[in-house]
């Protein structure tokens, strides 16, 4: 995710080993041994929000049904999961808002029920046993934009337009999901609206189908992405698309944009294949099989990184550094994900970072500069500092220090070990960890391996100590 745009403005103006994290079920991928059937957990056992993700499922994939109405906002669906039992499983959780009418496992009627208002606990006629596959379909029905978790409301929606944009937890707004990062499936987006209207999803487009007054629009997503980056939008769209060095591109703008918006957002899209190429030149591949992006009309006040079609509000033709973000999470972020919310960091910090990177390669300042510049601005006792951003808390994932001191790491990382290092580093890391789910303690072990120095110090200083690092050679900063 970008910042929101205001804290951006500002920050463009500015210019050893531990454990890895204790969860349950499909963040962990290890059946469990066999005993007798339980309950499976209702968090998948991320502190940050407890509730989030469920125990002893691993979901596999995704063929989500849904129905939208934009006068009365409200959507219906069906969406139907492939997953395995990682224990023996009397019941289930699966995290959703909406109300549900009817579950079925394998074909056959399940009971299910409501411990609160996030949870839907499944309790099919037969336990699940551990290491076995299921097929759980939920049919529901509401308006999303009713429902609350957490104390926040998500359903982006006006008479001519609706986005979802789901980071950290906002999926089961509208469909029934292991909603942690850690359980990462394939998507099949089925979404009806009135003909007329267009529908715009990850992946690509494999089919469209009209029913007289309503159109069913059918997007797949190849590769397994997590649940925060599946995202469908509906409304009236320009819609452009090609090939860029053989992969397919399609981007997307509102036509409820004023028309000089609307021509300086495509202008902005189209800048598209241009950044993934820059991006490819230091990281390697782009990994996934199509790319993209959407403009919408709604005033989101930030971007978001679904998974090969990121979200955009309208900022006009020249804030390309904010595609660069959302592109570069398409390495950091989708294709590795965190395993736990804390490591957030290595989204944001390395999506930053790579703006700096194109400002260097670009004709703006070099990311050393721009290291430089952003240190001096803010003076030790600055409240920025605060943040630990290796941990910041759950109601400080997306402050300026997660974004800003995160760059400001890995460029302090690149002169402290070298950019021969630093880049083989980050390929590595790529290169093992994709497709999959990664920890910071993880990322700090391979640069020291990679690098072949002690960097305890270093990242104690800029990840765990809520003080300005010092400016000396072992901080990167000499």
């Amino acid at each position: 995710m970008t910042r929101r745009l205001a804290a951006a403005a500002v920050a463009l103006a500015l210019g050893a080993l531990l454990a890895p994290p204790t969860v349950s079920g499909a963040a962990s991928g290890v059946v469990a041994d066999v005993g007798a059937p339980v309950a499976g957990a209702t968090g998948i056992g991320d502190p940050y929000w407890p509730q989030d993700g469920n125990g002893g499922i691993d979901v596999a994939s995704y063929r989500i049904r849904d129905s939208y109405d934009f006068d009365s906002r409200r959507l219906s669906g069906r969406t139907k999961l492939r997953l395995t039992a990682t224990q023996d499983l009397a019941s289930f959780h699966l995290d959703f808002l909406l109300p549900v009418s009817k579950v079925t496992v394998d074909g056959a009627r399940a009971a299910h029920g409501r411990p609160s208002s996030h949870e839907l606990r499944i309790t099919p006629k037969a336990p699940l046993a551990a290491g076995t596959a299921h097929t759980v379909t939920v049919t529901y029905a509401g308006r999303p934009g009713e429902r609350r978790y957490a104390g926040e409301r998500n359903w982006l929606a006006s008479p001519r337009e609706v986005v979802t944009m789901n980071q950290p937890h906002m999926a089961p707004w509208w469909f029934p999901a292991n909603d942690h990062p850690s359980d990462k499936a394939r998507f099949h987006i089925r979404v009806t609206v009135p003909t007329g209207r267009e529908v715009v999803a990850n992946g690509q487009l494999v089919g469209k189908k009209r029913h007289g007054a309503r159109t069913t629009w059918a997007w797949k997503a190849e590769e397994p992405m997590t649940t925060y980056l599946a995202f469908f939008a509906a409304g009236d769209f320009a819609i452009e698309k090609g090939a860029s060095g053989g992969l397919p591109w399609l981007v997307a703008v509102s036509r409820a944009l004023p028309p000089q918006e609307r021509r300086a957002s495509m202008s902005l899209m189209r800048r598209t294949p241009r950044v993934v190429d820059a991006l490819e030149a230091d990281l390697g591949p782009y990994p996934f099989s199509v790319v993209g992006g959407l403009t919408t009309s709604l005033p989101v006040g930030f971007a978001l990184e679904n998974q090969t079609r990121p979200t955009y509000p309208a900022v006009g033709r020249h804030y390309v550094s904010l595609v660069v973000h959302e592109l570069a999470h398409q390495w950091f972020g989708d294709h590795v994900a965190v395993a736990r919310w804390r490591d957030i960091w290595l989204n944001e910090g390395a999506a930053t970072f790579m703006e700096w990177r194109w400002w260097e390669t670009h004709g703006g300042p070099s990311a050393a500069r721009t290291l430089q510049d952003s240190w001096a601005s803010f003076p030790a006792g600055d409240p920025f500092w605060d943040v630990v951003i290796g941990d910041p808390g759950p109601g400080k994932i997306f402050h300026s220090a997660v974004y800003d001191r995160g760059a400001m790491t890995m460029q302090a990382l690149r002169h402290r070990i070298g950019d021969q290092a630093f880049w083989l580093l980050l390929r590595t890391w790529l290169d093992q960890k994709g497709g999959g789910n990664a920890t910071s303690e993880e990322f700090e072990a391979l640069a020291s391996q990679l690098s072949g120095q002690d960097l305890t110090s270093f990242f104690t200083a800029w990840l765990r100590t809520p003080e300005r690092p010092a400016p000396t050679a072992a901080n990167g900063l000499g």
